[in-house]
């Protein structure tokens, strides 16, 4: 029996240990420089992206690392950098999915991530672009980061294509048609959406929570 009780009491005191000790912490997600990132927009917008291109996501941005900390740079209004964490918690759920170009490691060389950061910047306090025209005058969350990588690694992620292409049958799509071009929809200008990029052959998943 003393065999019996020192045993008990050895693993009382063990469990007692274990329970006390802290959680280990989750390991934590895998970022790079120049990945790209997803999430449903909250936006009054997003529902009829989502209607229109057929994707559940309707927006993203491309993630940079500074002094240690992830931001996303993306185009809202104005195009501005965002604390990771807080883009996140902005989406749907805080739900997000990050890609990655599959070729990374040869095509996203210092020399081009620094050059992605000064194209970059020659966005940064842009307005917004509601009607989504292809120029630089403005500009929207895709067709920023799309721009970003053809001019600086000349890979084209996503398929553009002309609002023509779009389903503009939904009524939330044609709320939005209404609202920013009433009788004079430009049919065949291009346009570039958070769904093409997404699903870029180009590009792998890293993450999605």
């Amino acid at each position: 029996m003393k065999i019996t009780l020192l045993t008990l009491l050895s693993c009382t005191a063990l469990c007692a240990i274990s329970s006390s000790s802290p959680a280990k912490s989750p390991p934590l997600p895998d970022f790079q420089n120049g990945d790209l990132i997803f999430q449903t927009s909250l936006s009054s917008q997003s529902k009829a992206i989502q209607a229109a291109s057929k994707s559940a996501y309707s927006h993203c941005g491309i993630i940079f690392q500074e002094k240690g900390n992830f931001y996303v740079y993306e185009a809202i209004q104005p195009v501005s950098t965002t604390p990771l964490k807080k883009w996140i918690a902005r989406g749907k759920g805080g739900h997000y999915v990050v890609k990655r170009l599959k070729d990374h490691e040869k095509v996203l060389t210092p020399a081009v991530l620094k050059h992605m950061k000064r194209i970059g910047q020659q966005f940064k306090g842009k307005n917004y672009d509601l009607t989504f025209e292809w120029s630089d005058k403005k500009i929207y969350c895709s067709e920023l980061i799309w721009k970003i990588y053809q001019r600086t690694t000349g890979l084209e992620i996503g398929k553009l294509q002309k609002l023509r292409d779009f389903d503009l049958s939904a009524p939330a799509v044609k709320q939005k048609m209404k609202e920013r071009y009433g009788n004079k929809i430009p049919l065949d200008e291009l346009v570039i959406s958070p769904g093409a990029m997404f699903e870029s052959a180009l590009l792998f998943t890293v993450q999605s929570n």
